[in-house]
């Protein structure tokens, strides 16, 4: 599936930010997750990425021909979209793809060519030491997880722990990783862990036998579609312990498909729709006039992604990658929606989670 949002290149300024002929024109691939079991992050994420190449136009500075590929969720067609875009229509730059896992087979592949690549909602563990090339502005789980996981230690009182993850996906191998470690760090007694499968229907095995050692909390690393499913099938099996997701977590999917049973679910982000800030507020006002949705964490980082880049670019003052490159490496301090945000030398995010709760069929500040 191709999209293309062409450049009014020929235009010439007239003041009023309808074209300028001084501005910046590059080209930038994305590769999103449109189609398939996880197209709410890609809907959120290409939402995002449109509503900020508006605003960029609009600004004038900078001219972004976007080029969208869709990768479904599965690395051959992300690998696909990627050779195309850096190939057949030579783009400066890569925003995607979706998952940890596509970007495990994209980034090195990006990094080869010299394509300098934002990750928006990759954070699994060692994607920017994938290569000099490879950045990310979304918070990685080695920095979310821990918080969520200590604020729900301290306010339940917990010692013992129950897991459960898919084994076949390198994000949710990742968040297990790093559950694993936050718990065994904070001397917590896992009692057993269990495992799916990608696109898994039935639960109720895993669950069951975790309902049987009754632990105090449970630590969850899924996608949303099948995290929404787990707590739905807890909750009827009787469990009702608090669960603590990883990032694949934070979408209001999970409100969507679990209902009342996501009520509870405890998660850290980046991003929370609720601060009072002015960016934050005016970025989810127009967010909400254009698609009818609020924003949630993946169209958040996916704003924030593109306004990094042209501020990049515009710095860089060329289309040329190498350029791009360097610029996005010294970003710092760039204050988006998300807060605050540098790069560190890896090329990965520097910013502060918030711990998060469902409460009354919404995301609420967790207190």
């Amino acid at each position: 599936m191709l999209f293309v949002v062409s450049a009014c290149a020929d235009e010439s300024t007239d003041g009023d930010g309808e074209g300028d002929s001084s501005s910046i024109e590059v080209d930038v691939g994305l590769i999103s997750f449109i189609t398939g079991s996880g197209a709410g992050y890609g809907e959120a994420i290409t939402n995002g990425i449109k509503l900020a190449n508006e605003e960029v136009k609009e600004e004038g500075n900078v001219d972004i021909n976007l080029i969208i590929e869709d990768s479904a969720g599965e690395q051959e067609q992300a690998l696909s979209a990627a050779q195309k875009l850096m190939n057949s229509d030579n783009v400066s730059v890569l925003i995607g793809p979706t998952l940890s896992n596509e970007m495990n087979v994209v980034g090195p592949e990006a990094d080869l060519n010299g394509v300098p690549t934002i990750g928006t909602s990759t954070t699994a563990v060692g994607i920017p030491q994938i290569g000099d090339y490879i950045f990310r502005n979304s918070i990685p789980e080695s920095q979310a997880i821990p918080a969520s996981i200590e604020a729900a230690v301290e306010k339940y009182d917990v010692e013992t722990v129950a897991m459960l993850y898919g084994n076949d996906d390198v994000f949710t191998q990742s968040g297990f990783d790093t559950m694993e470690k936050v718990a065994k760090d904070m001397g917590l007694e896992i009692l057993t862990i269990e495992t799916f499968q990608r696109d898994q229907s039935d639960y109720n095995a895993q669950l069951t036998k975790i309902k049987d050692v009754d632990p105090d909390l449970i630590l969850a690393s899924a996608l949303y579609n099948e995290g929404a499913v787990i707590m739905n099938q807890a909750r009827r099996i009787g469990i009702d312990v608090p669960f603590v997701g990883g990032n694949g977590f934070n979408s209001p999917e999970v409100i969507e498909i679990a209902g009342d049973a996501s009520e509870g679910l405890i998660v850290a982000t980046p991003w929370f729709a609720g601060v009072d800030n002015p960016k934050v507020q005016q970025f989810t006002e127009k967010y909400e006039e254009e698609f009818d949705l609020e924003p949630d964490q993946f169209a958040a980082q996916a704003y924030d992604a593109l306004h990094l880049l042209a501020d990049a670019i515009e710095k860089a003052g060329s289309d040329d990658r190498d350029a791009i490159r360097d610029a996005l490496a010294e970003t710092s301090g760039f204050e988006g929606v998300l807060g605050e945000m540098s790069f560190d030398e890896d090329g990965d995010i520097v910013m502060e989670p918030i711990v998060l709760t469902i409460k009354d069929g919404k995301f609420q500040l967790f207190e």
